[in-house]
């Protein structure tokens, strides 16, 4: 645990990401290093931690009664300090032991620990853990155990460190961490360095990931040479047919094959193929749904018949990555999409695709029209992609470019704020807005966290804390008087919030000192989006 403590220290007092991958790559090379703990290492910054072993709750009331604390004080700490796991590593619980475990034995207690039902001696064995740690490896150990792990690693991160200390292509080390693996099945042998190592038949490839543009059109040189697509505004996902058997991944590595059991209906496919698209609300007419619509399909466990009737998926297709069991990313951009459209041709009959067409137009003018059009489409912009581009792994710069449309914006109230997390748990970040209902009563419809300077965050900080009506733990309700500019990527209706509203992508744009609460928009003028658009 020692040498991952260091790791973790080395990537916190570094923004620079090549200091990050050199201190990863010094990690895997050290020979004192297990394979086993190099393994977790690289699941842990990929987002495949150990679950949760004990509540919140009970960990603050534990953490209260073994360092002495009454949890109170505890409590308020808690707030100043901002992270739950650094609060119980800075409590006076601190031994002269030095044990020296492992990453890998300290994660298998954690999975032990939550196998013990009985709370009492979950309580017992916890504090026996932290008294064998220091400070700085409880704060480590308490990360794993509340599920916060976070340090600014990307898994993209880990594979080019991967790929440097192995001498690989950072390609092939990107295509070796997808899919649903675990330290649990897999070896780090098994994962990295087998040639021939068991591919599962679900595997995914990494995704291609564009970058927003941020130069002037001209810069890129001839218009006919690039492809614009509609950005779609859904679940970017894959879907791989191989042997028979459907499987649907999405960006972010979750395996989602049971929430969209429509596309059960490829499995038909004589082909083994990969597809590349946004998973959409598709009505029988082929017209599209909100995201809003979309949400009634995330996060639920079981899809019921009504909910496959009311709210319908299809996958808007634009990319192919494997066809016939082949790997085909190498192949052009062009030459991917017109095996594409064969493949969305044999599929169309399923009613559970699209093919996501493209444009080559003859004037950046041309293309400029094409997205001040995309709104009709029901899309958010544009993407615009070299024809001769390769299918990469990760965000590349210069071959594909995302051009969303410019957002939406209101002026709306603080009516409440929350502190912020590590470097800025000492501020106010987190607020609440608001606007006035029909009645003049303030209505609260969106929270939004980004968008402001240090500055401005100390300033609104100091503002209230001298503007506070009333406290509840971490959030204060504060006086409305602070006018904010709102943006936002969408609206709809929505039955989940108190206004009736819900935003998309909601972050604070401006700070409007020149405005009072008096000139704020209205709930009606957010209603009225909603019937514009």
């Amino acid at each position: 645990m020692i040498n991952f403590v260091k790791l973790f220290k080395s990537l916190d007092q570094t923004t620079s990401q090549n200091a990050k991958i050199a201190a990863l790559v010094s990690y895997f090379e050290d020979n004192s290093v297990t394979d086993l703990d190099k393994l977790w290492t690289v699941a842990i910054f990929s987002h495949r931690r150990p679950p949760r072993a004990v509540n919140t709750t009970l960990l603050r009331q534990w953490s209260s009664e073994i360092s002495g604390y009454p949890l109170w004080l505890f409590e308020e700490t808690y707030h100043i300090v901002g992270d739950l796991a650094e609060t119980i590593a800075l409590l006076g619980m601190d031994t002269n032991m030095s044990y020296q475990t492992s990453l890998s034995e300290r994660i298998h207690q954690l999975i032990e620990l939550k196998k013990v039902k009985d709370v009492e001696a979950q309580k017992s064995i916890l504090s026996n853990y932290w008294a064998e740690m220091d400070k700085d490896e409880r704060f480590l150990f308490n990360k794993l155990l509340t599920g916060g792990f976070r340090v600014g690693i990307s898994q993209s991160l880990v594979a080019k460190a991967l790929a440097k200390t192995l001498e690989k292509d950072e390609g092939y080390i990107a295509n070796r961490l997808m899919g649903n693996w675990t330290p649990n099945n897999t070896s780090w042998e098994e994962l990295l360095l087998t040639e021939n190592s068991g591919t599962f038949i679900s595997k995914p490839y990494p995704f291609y990931l564009a970058y927003a543009l941020d130069k002037d059109l001209n810069v890129l040189g001839d218009s006919r040479d690039w492809a614009a697509e509609y950005k779609w505004d859904g679940i970017r996902s894959q879907i791989i047919v191989r042997d028979h058997h459907v499987f649907v991944w999405t960006r972010g590595e979750e395996l989602v094959t049971e929430k969209f059991p429509e596309f059960e209906s490829f499995k038909t496919y004589e082909k083994n193929i990969v597809i590349d698209g946004e998973i959409v609300i598709l009505k029988s007419d082929n017209t599209l749904g909100t995201f809003n619509d979309l949400q009634t399909r995330i996060g639920r466990k079981n899809v019921s018949k009504t909910t496959l009737i009311d709210s319908p998926i299809g996958m808007i297709a634009y990319d192919l990555l494997e066809y016939d069991g082949e790997d085909i990313r190498g192949m052009s951009y062009e030459e991917r999409r017109n095996i594409l459209r064969q493949v969305v041709s044999d599929l169309i009959s399923t009613g559970k695709i699209l093919f996501s067409e493209s444009f080559v137009l003859d004037s950046w003018e041309d293309v400029r029209a094409l997205r001040a059009g995309a709104l009709e489409k029901g899309a958010e912009g544009l993407m615009l992609k070299l024809q001769k581009s390769e299918y990469k792994s990760g965000r590349k710069v210069g071959e594909w470019y995302k051009w969303k449309l410019d957002p939406y914006t209101v002026d709306a109230v603080m009516t409440y704020a929350q502190r912020g997390h590590g470097r800025r748990a000492n501020l106010f970040t987190d607020f609440t807005f608001a606007v006035p209902n029909q009645e003049g009563i303030l209505v609260t419809f969106t929270k939004a966290y980004s968008g402001l300077t240090d500055v401005e965050f100390k300033e609104i900080t100091s503002w209230i804390k001298n503007n506070t009506i009333e406290r509840f733990g971490p959030v204060s309700s504060v006086k409305p008087e602070l006018v904010f500019e709102i943006a936002f990527e969408g609206i709809a209706l929505s039955k989940r919030h108190k206004s009736g509203i819900a935003l998309r992508f909601p972050r604070i744009k401006l700070w409007r000192r020149d405005k009072k609460v008096e000139e704020i928009d209205t709930l009606q003028t957010l209603v009225d989006m909603i019937k514009i658009l």
